[in-house]
């Protein structure tokens, strides 16, 4: 069985969203679930660890990126069945807008691949189904992210 499979509750999880001008950093995942699709660089809250530094931590591992100043920008929930109609993954994902201190990223720990992406290409990729979701919700936002954060 997969870490985070069939949970007995749900699993907190933080997302980075990284802009360069009308780009956000997208991230194919390593890992299931989401193995092969694109999202943003993100993780797992560990216990005693605040959402904020979470998603400091995890920009860090899977991008090599220094990032500060999280900003809270929504809350996705993703809920995923079994065959037989159990709840095979539960996740609560906090995502935040972060401000980088700059370099280039480098795909690590989880990060199959880093992709700097326009807004309108976005979704082209194969996307996880959260992150597609949260995307368009907040598109408007991100694209004006100077006027929101």
């Amino acid at each position: 069985m997969l870490s985070g499979q069939y949970p007995k509750k749900p699993v907190v999880g933080v997302g980075a969203i990284i802009l360069d001008g009308d780009q956000i950093l997208l991230e194919k995942r390593k890992n299931s679930p989401g193995k092969g699709k694109w999202a943003v660089p993100g993780g797992l809250v560990d216990l005693g660890e605040t959402a904020e530094q979470a998603v400091i931590r995890e920009v860090k591992e899977e991008t090599g990126l220094e990032v500060y100043e999280p900003r809270l920008v929504d809350v996705v929930n993703y809920i995923s069945l079994g065959e037989r109609g159990a709840v095979m993954y539960h996740y609560v994902i906090i995502d935040y807008i972060v401000t980088s201190k700059g370099g280039k990223p480098k795909a690590a720990s989880d990060a199959d691949d880093l992709k700097w992406v326009p807004f309108n290409e976005v979704e082209k990729y194969d996307l996880t189904d959260s992150f597609r979701l949260f995307f368009q919700r907040n598109r408007q936002k991100l694209e004006n992210a100077n006027l929101y954060f």
